[in-house]
């Protein structure tokens, strides 16, 4: 196992929707993260990433967003974030807004700090090198690689190679993986009609498999497709990955 060297601080960054709806997550964080032998920290500083603004256009108000973040962070060696949508957010946008802002300080702040920017799965591989983590989860599960979690902070593999190391996992391939499950943020606020028929496809692939549990690495759109099974009455149950990594066989985080 490989361990961040002594005196390296690392910080959660649970993100809003976690924060608000899903404290669960973040706590399975920190909890998988202790067992492998980090120490993290929790600024109370931290608020969103701003992604809603910026995706929206309004780059003057998403700029407050990127400040926050700085201060918030700046003073630690890693930031982890449950969700490949926020940490892509803050690795791609807020160098954009810093420089939309033309603040020079700022501009530089914010490319130093995407660099110690991670996404859980990554922070996991690439970081503390590790795939297995120690968990036990044994049910039949499905896993929904999240659009921005594959295309913006591009964690690849590593959830999947998470996935088969955890003792007693029954894990089914999902048909069309790589579509878009329709929540997009506000694209399912501007085109709810849409955004519903694509879910309805996602929900119906995860059904198919069989699955107790549909896992993914971003809540939002876990939200999204869990509200369409739960209406469907399918029995399937959404869970967040970092939750199933944090489960042990004594079945306690």
């Amino acid at each position: 196992m490989v361990v961040p060297p002594d005196g390296l601080r690392v910080a959660l960054f649970a993100t809003c929707v976690n924060d608000v709806m899903f404290p669960d997550t973040p706590r399975a964080v920190v909890s998988v993260l202790e067992r492998l032998g980090c120490t993290v920290e929790f600024p109370m500083e931290q608020t969103c990433c701003g992604q809603m603004f910026t995706n929206t256009g309004y780059f003057d108000a998403a700029v407050g967003s990127v400040r926050a973040y700085v201060k918030a962070f700046a003073e630690y060696d890693y930031i982890v974030a449950p969700s490949g949508s926020c940490t892509g957010a803050v690795r791609h946008q807020h160098p954009m807004l810093a420089r939309h802002a033309g603040d020079t300080a700022l501009i530089a702040a914010a490319d130093e700090i995407v660099t110690k920017s991670y996404d859980f799965s990554e922070f996991l591989v690439d970081v503390l090198g590790v795939t297995d983590v120690g968990s036990y989860f044994p049910h039949r599960v499905t896993y929904h690689p999240t659009c921005h979690s594959v295309r913006v902070a591009k964690v690849g593999d590593r959830p999947y190679r998470l996935l088969s190391q955890v003792k007693g996992i029954d894990l089914i391939p999902l048909e069309d993986s790589a579509q878009c499950c329709g929540f997009g943020g506000t694209f399912s606020v501007k085109n709810p009609d849409v955004s519903v028929a694509m879910g309805a496809d996602k929900a119906r692939h995860v059904a198919d498999t069989g699955a107790e549990y549909l896992i993914t690495g971003d809540n939002a759109c876990l939200m999204h497709i869990g509200g369409l099974l739960h209406r469907q009455k399918s029995g399937v149950k959404p869970i967040h990955l970092a939750e199933v990594l944090a489960h042990t066989e004594g079945g306690a985080r």
